[in-house]
């Protein structure tokens, strides 16, 4: 028994011989979609007029992504973690967040309950 399989054009819903999964990138992306000629077509022409804009543009970093080493990460030592430091509080009933910073407070009385968790300043 065959099978025939229809590809559909992902942006206009038509079926034909010439949709076929077409490949693109984008800002060192690469994407795939099924596209008919005409639909490829014009993709192909939108990517080459983006491209002069790319190529001229700068790229914008988000705010917060880059990852530096926070005085949180500098608290512990020796294997402790802030996972160590909030089961600890939660076992003491000291109010600590699930995620985010912790007070430094907090990692004060977990260093004078583990005093090899401080680190050496």
């Amino acid at each position: 028994m065959a099978e025939k399989v229809i590809r559909v054009d992902d942006l206009d819903g038509s079926e034909g011989a010439d949709v076929v999964r077409r490949e693109f990138s984008v800002v060192d992306r690469t994407f795939s979609i099924d596209l008919s000629d005409d639909n490829d077509k014009r993709l192909r022409e939108l990517l080459d007029g983006l491209a002069d804009y790319i190529e001229h543009a700068t790229e914008v970093k988000q705010a917060g992504r880059a990852r530096k080493r926070s005085d949180a990460t500098s608290r512990l030592a020796n294997g402790h973690t802030n996972t160590d430091v909030r089961a600890w509080a939660k076992d003491n009933d000291i109010e600590v967040s699930a995620r985010g910073s912790i007070d430094s407070e907090v990692y004060d009385l977990y260093h004078d309950a583990f005093p090899d968790s401080k680190p050496e300043e």
